[in-house]
């Protein structure tokens, strides 16, 4: 199983933190985003879209971090990160899909380049970064319940997106102060070594 990554990217932090959880072993190969290999014809031979994350497994070759957590729910299902209840599931799901959907792709590498293309200056970058950020965050926090996990006594799939979006919110000083049960939860998740090995700081590019 070779996973084509990024360390700094959210979409594949997901990915590599549900790989640990299930306990799969991978290879991980970099692609260097600021350098555009993600380009590459080599790259877009495998993802289109031209982003990372792309997992290659038995000849094929998956891509979009949600749907990668799906096949590797129904392949692997312990610990399972989807719910199987239907009513939890989309619970779950809505969760998630306030990063995935909503949140994440307003400030990811592409836009900000955009917007940087457009003229926009890099603190103004930064500030639309955080106002998304902070606008996702109030919602999310809104439908958290006791926790310490979004998923309530155990990760779920919508903590493997809190997660990386956490780290993006404080590469970018935005505040969370005002979300308290998301900070527990990001918290909670850090203890455990499958999120914690997936942190980009262990897997950056010595």
């Amino acid at each position: 199983m070779l996973l084509h990554d990024y360390f700094r990217s959210s979409a594949a932090y997901r990915v590599r933190i549900a790989l640990n959880l299930k306990h799969v072993a991978y290879e991980r190969r970099e692609v260097m985003l600021l350098e555009n290999e993600q380009r590459s014809p080599e790259h877009l031979a495998l993802n289109p879209q031209g982003f990372v994350p792309a997992l290659e497994i038995d000849g094929k070759v998956l891509t979009q971090s949600l749907a990668i957590i799906e096949w590797l729910d129904a392949r692997y299902p312990e610990p399972r990160l989807i719910p199987a209840d239907p009513d939890a599931r989309a619970a779950a799901m809505a969760q998630a899909l306030v990063i995935a959907a909503d949140t994440h792709p307003l400030n990811n590498l592409r836009v900000m380049r955009r917007l940087k293309a457009m003229g926009i200056e890099d603190d103004a970058r930064d500030e639309w970064t955080r106002h998304w950020i902070a606008e996702g965050f109030a919602a999310l926090e809104a439908m958290m319940g006791d926790g310490p996990f979004l998923g309530g006594a155990t990760p779920y799939i919508a903590d493997v997106f809190l997660v990386p979006q956490m780290f993006n919110a404080r590469r970018f000083g935005a505040s969370i102060d005002a979300f308290p049960k998301l900070v527990r939860a990001d918290a909670a998740a850090q203890e455990i070594e499958a999120f914690a090995a997936a942190h980009p700081d262990r897997v950056a590019p010595q």
